[in-house]
């Protein structure tokens, strides 16, 4: 899912629509100058903003108002109707928000507006702030602290040359060879140029936590007075014999992609070790380059322990029928460089091997400096860790999550940078709780899963529609109370079940 569709529809809204229509409709779509543009009939007034999400492109005429706002269908990002400021990610930047004229009975739209966002006061101004990673969390914070009006240096520091960048990306259209390279970075580097956040591109090695200094690989340090952890996570690589002049992968970052692309060759061979989210997502990208693709995996159903086995034998059907080949309940016992060697003695030819088992968190600055750390770094609900005056966000992060009662680690993008904009208000006072509904999508050829909630330890899935027809729902249950949704083009049911998620933690 790359982009939305550019052809103009709805009435040309220069010209006008009748104010009846929009008060029965509430919303309408239609264009001016050009551009698709949403109007919207709020309880004091009409306004219009661009209708089109800025993060890959979703319809936001088919997304759910809620309020003076709007949610985007596709991956549930949030825009304000009246000023079209980007709310909530994963979408990053604002909307166009246009001049609307009332002329008697007719409501027309006038040109785009200006922009005006109001100017922000922090109740408090740290000196300075340092963050560590520069993945989802960290940029969403660096962007966040700036947005609440924080005028100290901000530094984020992370070893990796493109950092930030779109990661879900990496495993879904890049990989498939469906989006160029110039959609992958975040923003250009003079954004951040601009809005003069630094990007040291080194290892952080070491925490004072008294002097409040980080060590970088070079030895040189940076002071701060508030720090975000954001390192994120690292692959995890199976421990199996493996010949020296085997190719094998994993995918984490932008070169690793850019690695399993240069071997991607049409008619190669390639085994992925691993049925997870991201060890199906490659498979799917590199039948799409047309290679042999075999997957190998201990489990005897893809996703089944997340998924339940509705959607779990869905998605299997859908790569089988595909030409993916699954080895399940096996395990790979020697990689050699044209095959692979499973452990019931099957041998698969294959020019090389990706990993795709899952990651880890990388905790081990933080516990080295004695912060608190079990399945990640333990933070409070506002994200503070052990230490005052340190938070963290994203993979690396655990806390206790208001939906299911329990403390929780989760390690999807958009919940990352949901976790770096609320750490980064709380780093300025907000003393804001962390109260967001995780949210995921994954990418399976023509077939798309959105994902809310966290159904760990699921007892029950109730399936309503049929997958194979790419029109339903399963929700997942524990103790007789929902705790998550997953639906293939289901937005809507997706969306409204979200809200009534945060509308139960708030007790509304």
């Amino acid at each position: 899912m790359a982009s939305g569709n550019d052809e103009l529809s709805g009435p040309d809204l220069g010209d006008g629509v009748d104010a009846a229509e929009l008060a029965r409709e509430r919303k309408l779509l239609g264009h001016a100058d050009g551009e698709p543009v949403l109007l919207v009939q709020l309880d004091d007034e009409v306004v219009a903003i661009g209708a089109k999400c800025t993060h890959y492109g979703g319809p936001l005429a088919e997304g759910l108002i809620v309020g003076d706002t709007v949610r985007c269908p596709w991956h549930h990002a949030c825009f304000s109707l009246r000023s079209g400021e980007v709310l909530r990610p994963p979408a990053l930047q604002d909307v166009s928000r246009w001049n609307v004229v009332r002329e008697g009975n007719r409501i027309r739209v006038a040109g785009k507006a200006a922009k005006s966002r109001p100017p922000r006061t922090p109740r408090e101004m740290p000196r300075s702030i340092v963050i560590i990673g520069a993945g989802a969390a960290g940029n969403a914070a660096a962007e966040t602290l700036r947005r609440e009006g924080y005028r100290g240096p901000i530094t984020m520091i992370d070893n990796e040359p493109d950092s930030p960048y779109d990661r879900p990306n990496l495993s879904k259209d890049y990989l498939a060879g469906n989006a160029p390279e110039e959609w992958i970075p975040l923003h250009p580097a003079s954004f951040y140029q601009t809005r003069q956040i630094e990007i040291v591109r080194m290892e952080a090695i070491a925490l004072d936590l008294e002097l409040k200094s980080v060590t970088l690989g070079d030895g040189s340090t940076r002071i701060w007075d508030a720090l975000l952890l954001a390192p994120g996570a690292e692959p995890i690589r199976i421990d199996v014999q493996t010949e020296g002049d085997a190719r094998v992968y994993v995918l984490r970052s932008l070169a690793d992609s850019r690695a399993i692309i240069a071997e991607a060759k049409a008619g190669e061979r390639a085994v992925v070790l691993g049925a997870s989210f991201i060890g199906l997502e490659v498979a799917a990208s590199l039948r799409q380059r047309e290679l042999t693709v075999d997957v190998v995996a201990p489990e005897n159903m893809p996703l089944g322990k997340v998924m339940g086995p509705d959607l779990g034998d869905f998605v299997k059907s859908v790569h089988t029928e595909k030409g993916v080949t699954f080895h399940l309940g096996r395990t790979a016992m020697h990689i050699r460089a044209a095959g692979v060697t499973l452990d019931d003695g099957t041998s698969i030819e294959s020019d090389f091997v990706v990993m795709g088992v899952g990651v880890r968190p990388r905790t081990a600055l933080a516990q080295a400096a004695g912060i608190h750390v079990d399945n990640g770094i333990m933070v409070n609900e506002y994200l503070e860790t052990s230490r005052p005056g340190i938070w963290a966000a994203g993979d690396v992060a655990s806390w206790p999550d208001p939906h299911t009662g329990r403390r929780i680690r989760v390690e999807h993008w958009v919940l990352a940078e949901r976790m770096g904009q609320a750490a980064a208000r709380n780093m300025l006072g907000a003393r804001e709780p962390f109260d967001a509904v995780p949210f995921f999508w994954s990418q399976h050829y023509d077939a798309t899963i959105a994902y809310v909630g966290h159904g760990a330890g699921w007892d029950r899935a109730d399936l309503d529609g049929n997958p194979a027809a790419r029109d339903c729902a399963v929700t997942f249950r524990r103790e007789g109370r929902r705790v998550a949704l997953a639906t293939i083009f289901r937005d809507q049911q997706s969306l409204r079940t979200e809200l009534e998620m945060e509308k139960e933690t708030a007790g509304t």
